[in-house]
């Protein structure tokens, strides 16, 4: 008689493992979400506080971002001027000129006559009586040189003495100390964003976890059914994981709107500013990408939360 042969267990229950699991986590989903259903005040303020606490550093984010862009835009790189002398001619301007085009450091130059000077002068307010009054015209030549973008700090500092060496040079002018503070300044703003967000990261962690800690010492009594009917420490602690999950995910969403709603608020300031600048100002939000991610970055902070107090609460024998 010849054996049949026999499926072996594993495949046979694998399916049925699978479908046990998902169950389970169905369960805990359900029931994590009928908890926090049922205490809707609660959750409300836990949401609401990790909500205020992620939406901090995002506004920082928001305002730095803009302050980079308002430097940028007011002459981040500023334009080094080299005055040539009152008695000089175009063709030390012109030669000044051509060989500083030939420099890796510098973006664009650009060389303005004396009549060009006079006429922005008479422009001015104030300026331009004063200058009827003159027989000539007392302007030098400039040089006007723009350096390439974050030029580094050393490398202006040996164009400029390079620039006072040449000929026919009576003065350079550079707002480079001026560029050096806002770089520093935007630098110390960028850790600072970052130390606040961490800070108030862990802020968060710890409000989910004292709220789900709260959850497990309300419910000891059922986690203690479930122990004693054999159900497994995964199975005890998946509510409360899921919980945390969901505190962590509502929590990335109100600090998104709220900081799409400061966005709004300071969009119509920022253009009466910008206006006022001729339109050289944009007030731009953070990027999309981010703040797509900033829920998801919450709801696994929130698990983590929940984990941790997980693992110190369901460890005791009560």
């Amino acid at each position: 008689m010849a054996r049949v042969a026999r499926e072996p267990a594993t495949s046979r229950t694998r399916p049925r493992r699978v479908a046990a699991w998902g169950e389970q986590h169905a369960w805990g989903l359900v029931a994590s979400l009928r908890r926090l259903g049922g205490r809707p005040l609660g959750t409300l303020l836990t949401v609401t506080v990790m909500g205020f606490a992620l939406a901090l550093p995002l506004t920082f984010a928001l305002l730095l971002g803009n302050l980079q862009r308002l430097g940028t835009a007011l002459g981040q790189t500023q334009a080094i001027s080299v005055f040539m002398k009152v008695d000089g001619h175009a063709a030390d301007a012109k030669a000044l000129a051509d060989s500083l085009r030939d420099r890796k450091e510098v973006a664009a130059v650009d060389v303005r006559t004396p009549k060009q000077g006079m006429a922005e002068l008479a422009t001015m307010q104030g300026f331009s009586d004063a200058l009827k009054s003159l027989d000539y015209n007392p302007l030098p030549y400039v040089v006007v040189i723009r350096p390439v973008a974050h030029i580094d700090a050393g490398e202006a500092a040996k164009l400029i003495a390079w620039l006072r060496t040449q000929p026919g040079v009576d003065q350079v002018q550079d707002d480079g100390a001026w560029r050096q503070r806002l770089d520093a300044l935007l630098a110390v703003g960028t850790r600072a964003v970052l130390l606040l967000a961490v800070l108030l990261a862990i802020a968060a962690l710890l409000v989910v976890g004292n709220s789900v800690r709260l959850d497990i010492q309300g419910r000891s009594d059922e986690i203690g059914v479930l122990r004693l009917v054999g159900a497994s420490p995964s199975f005890v602690r998946r509510p409360y994981l899921y919980a945390g999950l969901w505190y962590g995910l509502a929590g990335g969403v109100v600090a998104t709107v709220l900081t799409l709603l400061l966005e709004w608020a300071l969009s119509a300031p920022v253009a009466r500013l910008a206006a006022s600048y001729g339109g050289r100002l944009d007030f731009g939000g953070l990027p999309w990408a981010l703040l797509a991610l900033v829920p998801v970055l919450a709801a696994a902070l929130g698990w983590l939360g929940a984990r941790l107090v997980c693992a110190r609460q369901l460890r005791r024998p009560e």
